[in-house]
């Protein structure tokens, strides 16, 4: 049957499917960094849709299965214009951008409720990658646990190919899975129903398929999940598929997890419906009171609870009907019920586009709530300063504290400057707004810069110079400048090899040389020839114009920086070897096999490890971590205040208070500029 709630113009036919499997990753690199060479190798890893669900689930995960539209993915090019320290806020993802996701209802998009599910989601998802990851790698002919990270064990012949294997670069802790979040409702419960209904299909279709043997006898059943309060209104949609046009036995509506399923919801204490032979509403018993019209087949009926105002109310064709119960509390499962054999209902829990605008109903619950917050005083933050004072001191100490020196003195001098040019009629200085530099800042800024830049070199001499106790102090934040330094190194040989790969010579592709040194006379396949890789390049007889010459230079610049970066990656792997933990030793094992690509910038498996945004996180985590070794604080202000506020609307979205209407990310996403009246 096709879904009903599908209209000619949001059809869900030939939706992608989850990206394949990637193919082996080609000959070990990597086993020449950590100092073995092994001549054979076998990986069973399946490293695209291992974690992903069945395919009539995954629309709970990827965006392009829903009519929800997609969620964009940021790009990896340039420096993003804002501090890394407020990415989350700002990206509603709260990553980098890639990986899985699961359908959103649109009027929850982008709230405070689904970024924390997702935030817990993509934390249970990639602990169980990490997890499965491990028990291969203490398999035969899997990555070794050893003490070298990139000590390879081999136990046949190598496959193929031209991509590698996806590798998860972690240069920081994976976030802890969130406690306690609720999840969304997707499907009916096939284990919480009564022994007549049938479910069917991708579990979002239900039928009485039983008989009866008295009068008053009735099929339910509940979600999968409860709905939940945080969003501060959920709301969901049946439509009626039966096909008998008769009046419907038909109730909706929700019960709690205790409530009998032998009867509908309506009629039991703890559940509430809306029936369709009578129009009535039933709350927690038999007997109704008159609320809305009847319905049958092919009306779409809507549910939806206000956990805000602990009110509910019902939807038919799109049309709000008023409130229908108060004082609804409790955990509360969507639920439905039949007395009729044949009758039939599909359930819209936000994967398909809704009859009714609840996206109106929900942004008008949020600008009731903004001009609450706006009408608020801020006279008693922070006296004497006033709202414009504080926010300007707040800005000027964040960037003092980040280190971005010529900018905070040229706001410090600005703000001076008006507000002289507003102390009319007195002569004194304005004083209380200026930004001294001790040297300390510049310092630190010159460090960052280094980094940002990719000179990891510098920045390590630089911090070792000026803040010797730092990495004393912080060993893993110099594993992590030594691991983005071999990142780098790596960097600049696929930089140096693409600006050469149109350079050719006499008979011999001049990055042949590359293969020799680190295949070490193993058996290469050249699965490039198609691609215009290296391993076989055509050549002609003629150099002309210096070409050869040129391309000479950049030859004997790539081997010397390819031999570089591979001892360096010798001596990381022994440096760090004694360091047993996980996240280390595969930090280190995903950083070699990056050299089993050939262009790792272009690859989209592993651009994103190479991204100039992985700089600035490195910067400022190093920045925190020179300011904690002087006993300073490692956050700003504006960091600390952004995130109490944080916590105080989550304490205010709890039972679905007007937190739950209120995304502090909102406010810190960067505006559109302002259209010029020109």
């Amino acid at each position: 049957m096709a879904n009903p709630f599908s209209s000619p113009g949001n059809r869900t036919t030939n939706m992608p499917t989850a990206p394949p499997g990637h193919a082996p990753r080609r000959s070990s690199y990597a086993a020449v960094v950590s100092g073995t060479t092994p001549t054979t190798d076998v990986f069973g890893f399946d490293s695209g849709n291992r974690y992903l669900p069945s395919s009539d689930q995954r629309h709970l995960i990827d965006p392009r299965h829903t009519l929800n539209g997609s969620w964009g993915t940021p790009s990896h090019g340039g420096l993003p214009r804002y501090s890394r320290a407020y990415a989350e806020l700002i990206n509603t993802y709260g990553y980098d951008g890639d990986g899985d996701h699961f359908f959103v209802p649109s009027y929850l998009r982008g709230s405070a409720y689904i970024q924390t599910l997702e935030t817990a989601y993509r934390a249970k998802v990639a602990a169980a990658r990490e997890a499965a990851q491990s028990r291969h790698s203490s398999q035969p002919g899997s990555l070794s646990t050893s003490a070298s990270a990139a000590n390879l064990n081999v136990a046949g012949k190598l496959a193929p190919s031209h991509r590698g294997m996806t590798f998860e670069l972690i240069e920081k802790a994976a976030p802890v899975e969130a406690e306690g979040v609720q999840m969304l409702p997707s499907r009916w419960n096939a284990n919480d129903k009564y022994a007549g209904l049938e479910v069917l299909r991708d579990g979002c279709e239900v039928a009485f398929t039983g008989g009866k043997t008295t009068e008053y006898e009735a099929y339910s059943i509940r979600a999968d999940h409860a709905m939940p309060v945080q969003s501060g209104i959920y709301y969901f949609e049946v439509k009626i598929v039966s096909r008998k046009v008769e009046d419907s036995s038909i109730a909706i509506g929700f019960s709690t997890k205790d409530v009998p399923l032998s009867r509908p919801p309506g009629w039991e204490p703890n559940s509430w419906a809306y029936h369709g032979d009578d129009g009535h509403s039933y709350c927690c018993q038999s007997s109704g009171k008159t609320y809305g019209p009847t319905f049958t087949t092919d009306d779409v009926i809507g549910c939806g609870v206000n956990f805000h105002t602990e009110s509910a109310f019902f939807t038919k064709n799109g049309n709000h009907l008023g409130t229908a119960f108060r004082e609804v509390r409790g955990k509360l499962f969507p639920s439905v019920g039949m007395m009729k054999p044949g009758e039939h209902v599909w359930v819209n829990f936000g994967q398909s586009p809704f009859e009714f605008d609840i996206d109106s109903m929900i942004l008008k619950e949020k600008k009731a709530i903004e001009e609450q917050v706006a009408a608020t005083s801020t006279a008693n933050l922070a006296p004497p300063l006033d709202e414009t004072s504080l926010i300007q001191s707040l800005v000027l100490q964040y960037l003092a504290h980040d280190g971005y020196v010529e900018t905070a003195k040229a706001f410090s001098d600005e703000v001076r400057s008006e507000k002289q040019a507003l102390n009319i009629g007195n002569k004194e200085e304005v004083k209380g707004f200026e930004f001294h530099d001790d040297g300390d800042a510049s310092q630190r800024q010159e460090i960052r810069n280094a980094i940002l830049d990719g000179d990891v070199d510098s920045a390590l001499q630089l911090t070792e110079s000026h803040y010797p106790k730092v990495f004393e102090d912080d060993e893993d934040i110099y594993f992590r400048l030594q691991c983005r330094k071999f990142i780098e190194m790596i960097h600049r040989g696929a930089e140096i090899r693409s600006r050469a790969s149109t350079g050719r010579t006499n008979g011999h592709h001049e990055y042949d040389a590359y293969d020799d040194m680190v295949n070490q006379d193993m058996e290469l396949d050249h699965p490039h020839e198609q691609n215009g890789g290296f391993d076989k390049m055509d050549t002609d007889s003629g150099g002309g114009n210096g070409g050869g010459a040129t391309n000479g230079a950049v030859h004997d610049d790539y081997d010397r920086l390819l031999e570089e970066t591979i001892n360096f990656g010798k001596a990381i792997s022994a440096e760090f070897a004694h360091d047993k933990r996980q996240s280390t030793q595969r930090a280190l094992r995903d950083a070699f096999a990056l050299m089993a690509y050939e262009d790792p910038v272009n690859s989209p498996d592993v651009a994103h490890h190479l991204a100039l945004h992985k700089r600035v996180t490195l910067a400022e985590d190093l920045n925190s971590a020179i300011l904690v070794s002087q006993g300073k604080n490692p956050s700003t202000a504006l960091e600390r205040l952004i995130k109490q506020t944080v916590v105080l609307a989550e304490d205010l979205a709890e039972n679905g208070g007007p937190g739950s209407f209120v995304n502090v990310y909102d406010y810190m996403k960067p505006r559109p500029p302002s259209p010029s009246p020109f």
